[in-house]
């Protein structure tokens, strides 16, 4: 759904520390991704936001996922696919549940001010098992791809503190216009467009990660077309 930018806004802000959870399958595991709503200002750390953390920094955290924002536009339809949960601001790990900006609109590395902090745009969120622990269901995990309602990571470029109902204000778009959405929709779908592709990696701000996988497919499709 079409959203406008210029009135964004934070919702909730939300942490959680790392605790020990039991599974059906995984016996105990330590996961941070139950967060909650606080209140008041919160500060905004180099890699995270004050009373956060996240529990594998392997693939949690770090410099290109310091924060974790969830559009609150997307609640409205996991409610109607999984009428049986019970939804709280926080549920899908995010640490921001934001209204007016989607994953359709929104360009990697685009720059945002909200409060006195500043961040910028760096990935989609793809999901763990540890979304199939929050929601007590392992099929939660390919739902979530295949609905495309990612929600996407910051960097932090300047600490501040923010807090809910903070205005979220863009600096700047990046010039490639590759949106959170067509990252995910590379993965998931599009695996050969190479239009896509080759202005993802031209993003600076978009993980090596990231663009090392397009440049492998990139130079794939150049060979089977060059033995076509």
């Amino acid at each position: 759904m079409p959203t406008n930018m210029n009135s964004a806004k934070v919702i909730s802000v939300c942490v959680g520390k790392p605790q020990l959870v039991q599974t059906h399958n995984e016996g105990f595991v330590s996961t941070a991704i139950f967060k909650k709503p606080v209140t008041g200002r919160v500060a905004v750390n180099e890699l995270n936001l004050e009373g956060d953390a996240q529990a594998d920094l392997t693939v949690h955290g770090g410099r290109s996922k310091s924060v974790y924002v969830y559009p609150f536009e997307h609640y409205e339809f996991w409610k109607n696919e999984l009428p049986e949960i019970e939804f709280e601001n926080g549920i899908f790990g995010e640490n921001l549940t934001t209204e007016g900006l989607l994953e359709t609109e929104l360009f990697i590395g685009d720059k945002l001010r909200i409060g006195t902090a500043e961040f910028a745009v760096t990935e989609p969120r793809m999901p763990c098992y540890k979304l199939g622990v929050r929601f007590g269901r392992s099929d939660i995990i390919k739902r979530f791809l295949l609905s495309r309602r990612s929600g996407f990571y910051l960097t932090v470029l300047k600490t501040g503190e923010l807090g809910a109902g903070d205005s979220i204000e863009i600096l700047s778009r990046d010039e490639n216009k590759v949106s959170v959405f067509d990252i995910v929709r590379l993965y998931v779908q599009d695996k050969d467009d190479a239009e896509t592709m080759n202005r993802a990696v031209n993003v600076e701000l978009l993980p090596e990660g990231w663009k090392e996988e397009f440049r492998d497919r990139l130079i794939n499709l150049s060979d089977f077309h060059w033995r076509d």
